[in-house]
């Protein structure tokens, strides 16, 4: 049975490109909002540049949560502890990718911010103590996985978790996009690097106007 895949907060940019591909890949998806209008209106667009016979749906978060096997969490900073908190229950027994960044902006450019937990992954792990709690896709950009006219992205996703079982099934799922390749990264206690690796990232983008990404050699 193929895995279905929500996208907490999918309708920004990260978890529309990261919906756009696994549901290329043949994964039913269900994209979440607060709002359910915005969630199925953000489906809909999807579905008008995927080929017939793909399954994009939109939902409440919390429909989300509870309606696919895996879960993606993909809201801003701001409301990360927030929504986790109120879709714990749906989110027991389930393998929670999360790729939040906590970056802030000021006039010298993109700045990790500082977390309590250590990292957004850490509190993620925190608040949702029945799930396996994977970190991955922090650098993978929304402008290319959203584009139609690319058809492979030329980067390593570092993923990390303190469950060996979820890693592996998180690797995989990133395989599943062509060109890019899961790379085991250590334990959620090193997520903070990860995470903030993305302000350095923002600032080659910046500089050379790239969309860059990492590969990871000799592995």
């Amino acid at each position: 049975m193929t895995t279905s895949v929500a996208f907490l907060g999918g309708t920004g940019d990260q978890g529309r490109g990261l919906a756009r591909r696994y549901a290329l890949a043949g994964h039913p998806v269900l994209i979440g909002s607060r709002s359910v209008e915005r969630a199925e209106a953000a489906a809909s667009e999807l579905l008008s540049s995927l080929p017939a016979g793909s399954d994009v749906r939109g939902a409440t978060n919390l429909d989300a949560a509870r309606a696919a096997d895996l879960v993606v969490v993909a809201v801003p900073w701001e409301g990360h502890g927030a929504l986790l908190a109120d879709v714990a229950e749906a989110l027991a027994g389930k393998i929670v990718i999360d790729c939040v960044n906590p970056i802030g902006f000021d006039g010298q450019g993109s700045f990790a911010l500082p977390v309590a937990e250590g990292s957004a992954a850490e509190q993620a792990a925190g608040l949702l103590p029945d799930s396996r709690v994977v970190a991955a896709f922090h650098h993978v950009s929304a402008v290319l996985l959203l584009d139609p006219a690319i058809d492979s992205l030329d980067t390593d996703v570092l993923v990390l978790g303190d469950d060996r079982d979820a890693t592996d099934t998180v690797q995989a799922l990133v395989d599943e996009i062509p060109g890019m390749r899961g790379v085991y990264a250590g334990r959620l206690r090193n997520a903070h690097q990860v995470e903030a690796l993305t302000a350095n990232l923002i600032a080659v983008n910046r500089r050379y106007k790239a969309h860059a990404g990492l590969r990871v050699t000799d592995v």
